[in-house]
């Protein structure tokens, strides 16, 4: 959950010069900051909210101190479109990070992750270390 809302003006067209631009990686926009916009290149960060499990996907959310399932499914269009925003804003190029997760984490195993990663690799993006 990004907690800052950005200020979309100084975020897309301030360069380097400027820390809090989209050059650096100091401040976060959502989905709600770039929808209707495409960038250049993006980077999305995935979390365990919306993950692939057994090719299928599961939708939770972090509440308290653990993740919840999620199961009004008003809330999972709307997890779903998130993500299809979000992966729908470059025109150059995209990275997207998916945590490996830790092990002594109890709220992001490594189980989390695998496989969202590996659904999106055997779709043939590449996996980067």
């Amino acid at each position: 959950m990004v907690d800052e809302k950005i200020e979309a003006t100084t975020w897309f067209l301030n360069g380097k010069d400027y820390v809090r631009s989209s050059y650096y990686m100091e401040d976060p926009a959502t989905e709600f900051d770039i929808q209707g916009l495409e960038l250049d290149w993006v980077g999305v960060c995935w979390d365990a909210d919306f993950r692939s499990v057994d090719q299928r996907w599961q939708f939770y959310r972090f509440s308290g101190t653990r993740w919840q399932n999620v199961n009004d499914d008003n809330r999972k269009v709307y997890l779903t479109n998130a993500y299809r925003v979000l992966l729908t804003r470059a025109r150059q190029g995209m990275v997207i990070y998916i945590p490996r997760g830790d092990p002594i984490d109890a709220t992001r195993p490594p189980a989390f992750y695998v496989g969202t990663a590996a659904f999106l690799s055997k779709r043939g993006l590449p996996l980067l270390d």
